[in-house]
């Protein structure tokens, strides 16, 4: 039997056994799957820097009509990351400092955090813990690239941030049918199976750069080896290996220096730096984090 006989086999038996996993898989195959839609305000900010008629002013006006949004993309101004000599105090000076398509990618990531929500405690708090791994990743991910040439620290910051997006219509359907899920490993298990496939259908519908599609499918493919120059899935990747470094056991992770996407970007990123980076980035980790929650 081959390698992709065994996965149908198995996907054949996990249906049969796992509720959450057969409504999950049936209503994605018929499109009725509840996908999360992108957040007003963001959709807004993105189609203002999308016209070519726009001018900063413009678009400052858009952007302020949410005054948290405003207040964080002045903090991210100031931030490490992007700091310059003078203090930067409005939204116009903001937009101008990050740039357009910086400040976009920004935004869309502080408008993210709704997308993560649900009615039951249970399912609330797992939706809680997915934001707050994201969020994690995607620090990690604005630092890395801010480190390697070539690599947008904002884009990366997004890209970490939607890594496990086709998360939230599974946990999103549970919480709406908690009577199908039988057992503790259901929702594992339906994660594991579907979390790339849906993801896809987000990044696709959200009209997401495509490479970000990479991002999803490959976010814990450890020996993904594509030849290619170096990626945000890449960065992703790295980032995410970085951020179970004390909360999984180590032995069954994957050793840094054997991943093919740590040996692309070894250039810029040497053993000792790479594996230091939660320490000696720390306050720019936790600014962005900050920022995000």
């Amino acid at each position: 039997m081959s390698e992709t006989d065994n996965d149908i086999s198995n996907t054949a038996a996990s249906l049969a056994k796992n509720k959450l996993l057969m409504d999950c898989y049936r209503y994605m195959q018929s499109d009725k799957l509840v996908l999360p839609t992108i957040p007003d305000v963001s959709f807004k900010i993105r189609r203002a820097i999308n016209d070519d008629k726009a001018s900063s002013a413009s678009i400052a006006r858009v952007v302020q009509i949410d005054p948290s949004i405003t207040a964080r993309l002045i903090q991210i101004s100031n931030s490490p990351l992007y700091v310059g000599r003078k203090k930067i105090e409005s939204c116009p000076e903001a937009l101008t400092r990050l740039g357009l398509k910086a400040s976009q990618d920004i935004i869309t990531a502080f408008a993210m955090k709704s997308v993560f929500n649900a009615k039951s405690p249970v399912i609330r708090r797992k939706m809680t813990d997915l934001w707050a791994h994201s969020s994690y990743v995607a620090s990690i991910s604005a630092v890395f690239a801010h480190k390697i040439p070539g690599f947008d620290p904002d884009r990366a910051m997004l890209a970490g941030l939607i890594h496990d997006i086709g998360i939230v219509p599974i946990l999103t359907h549970a919480d709406n049918h908690p009577d199908i899920i039988a057992h503790p490993t259901d929702l594992a298990e339906t994660v594991k199976a579907l979390r790339a496939d849906i993801g896809v259908q987000i990044i696709r519908n959200w009209d997401f750069p495509s490479d970000f599609e990479d991002v999803v499918i490959d976010a814990e493919n450890w020996f993904r080896n594509n030849n290619d120059a170096p990626d945000y899935a890449d960065i992703v990747m790295l980032a995410q290996l970085h951020s179970f470094i004390g909360k999984v056991d180590i032995k069954k992770m994957p050793k840094i220096d054997d991943l093919p996407a740590y040996r692309k970007l070894a250039g810029h990123l040497d053993a000792n730096d790479s594996i230091n980076i939660l320490d000696e980035a720390k306050d720019e980790i936790d600014s962005i984090r900050q920022m995000l929650a």
